[in-house]
């Protein structure tokens, strides 16, 4: 049988031990801060029917999905985010569950787009929604625990960008070009990406020079949040309920997240609009200050209709989500990552028989049974070779500890091999006491 070339779709990766062990550790941490703030966990499938997703997202996300037809014919996807399939979710269970409902799913997605840094054909999205409540504190929530996330992430200075999507179309309304939101929404959408003169040019293509420019002067960010909101207002209909309504809004959400102390890290931004259609209030957008070239690593907002396309219950909801992939490639461009990730604390050694000092491979298990008791991740090599080999191996895991044993029960030989350090200790107590000491763990 002929070797098969091993190999990976473009778009898609193998993630080694560190990089899985970094991943994980930014999962866990997402996960005390979603539970901090009430949010409880859930999954849904990888492959839904077709139609359930299709038509959601706009027609450029409906392109990049995943679609085939399955053993039994059956039109299916594979989701595209997790907010769809979760709407659908909340349709339902809504009988089986309690409103407003408070959901984390941090899960893989897939799109067939192009792939660049940080961005992936597969990627894992870290979602946060609640449902079955229009109120600004909810609204308010999600942009405090995005603030939470980043914090606890240590991503460095940060600033949530905030819009609200009824003050673009109720503008977009005034000047006659309502018809037309979903392709002014994703051509400003991509105004960071390429460029005033390229979204000029493609805004005046779909409504002329002229209303492009006001398109254009509208999203222009002023020097406050009270100033900017303030000139969007102008460029509407100056008795429009709605354009009131959506001010209100936001100025109830920044009285909600001025109380907790976080109104510094609100920036609020007319050109931020979210691509996708689903979208119908506030929208936030987080950009990195150390590094805003490489997008948003957590967006999301309010979508008040999307569950009504699965039931005719009312369940508005909103939401974000942080995107891990292209969070952990800023944070490894900005030297927030740690490259020696370390999963085993103590690697017992296995001497050479023969060896004064070796003893059984039994006796160097029930020591480990030991240290896992007392609260240390170890392990035994699992087989005897020269002491060489096992520091090797020691070094290339990021074992920081080698500890040698005349028995189970002492004395023991500590070695720090970062500073190629001996310590002797004659009991248990005196060994877990010189590894506290030594990964400066705290009793």
């Amino acid at each position: 049988m002929p070797i098969i070339k091993p190999r990976v779709l473009k778009g898609f990766r193998d993630f080694l031990p560190d990089a899985e062990i970094t991943r994980s550790s930014l999962v866990k941490k997402l996960e005390q801060v979603f539970s901090l703030f009430g949010f409880v966990p859930i999954d849904t499938p990888v492959l839904e029917y077709a139609d359930i997703l299709l038509g959601k997202g706009g027609g450029e996300t409906d392109k990049q999905v995943y679609r085939f037809l399955d053993h039994g014919d059956r039109d299916i996807a594979m989701r595209f985010d997790l907010t769809v399939p979760f709407a659908r979710f909340m349709a339902e269970h809504v009988e089986e569950l309690y409103l407003p409902f408070r959901r984390y799913h941090i899960a893989k997605v897939w799109r067939g787009e192009n792939t660049q840094r940080g961005r992936y054909r597969e990627f894992m999205q870290c979602d946060f929604d609640i449902v079955g409540t229009d109120s600004s504190s909810a609204d308010a929530d999600i942009l405090l625990t995005a603030a939470k996330a980043m914090i606890v992430l240590d991503v460095g200075e940060f600033s949530l960008r905030i819009n609200h999507r009824a003050l673009f179309n109720r503008f977009l309304a005034r000047i006659g070009a309502l018809d037309k939101s979903a392709e002014i929404l994703r051509t400003v959408d991509k105004l960071e990406k390429i460029g005033f003169e390229n979204t000029l040019e493609k805004l005046s293509k779909l409504v002329g020079l002229e209303l492009a420019a006001d398109i254009l002067s509208f999203i222009k960010k002023e020097d406050s949040f009270e100033a900017t909101l303030e000139k969007m207002i102008s460029f509407c209909n100056k008795n429009d309920v709605y354009a009131q309504s959506a001010k209100s809004r936001l100025l109830e959400i920044m009285e909600c997240v001025a109380a907790t102390g976080f109104d510094n890290r609100i920036v609020l931004d007319p050109s931020i609009t979210r691509g996708l259609d689903y979208y119908t209030g506030m929208v936030v957008e987080t950009s990195l200050g150390a590094l805003p070239e490489i997008g948003s690593v957590c967006s999301g907002g309010r979508y008040d209709e999307l569950a009504s396309l699965y039931t005719e219950r009312k369940m508005p909801g909103v939401g974000a989500s942080i995107g891990l992939d292209r969070l952990i490639a800023a944070l490894e461009t900005i030297g927030k990552i740690n490259d020696s990730v370390i999963s085993t604390q103590v690697l017992i050694m296995n001497q050479e028989k023969g060896n004064a000092e070796s003893i059984a491979i039994s006796e160097l298990h029930a020591l480990a049974a030991h240290l896992r008791d007392a609260g240390f991740s170890c392990e035994v090599f699992p087989e005897e070779k020269k002491t060489l080999a096992q520091y090797t191996y020691a070094e290339r895991k990021h074992i920081p500890l080698a500890l040698f044993a005349n028995s189970a029960k002492g004395p023991y030989n500590l070695r720090i091999l970062a500073q190629r350090k001996n310590i002797e200790c004659l009991d248990f107590d005196s060994l877990c006491e010189s590894i506290r000491s030594s990964l400066n763990v705290k009793t």
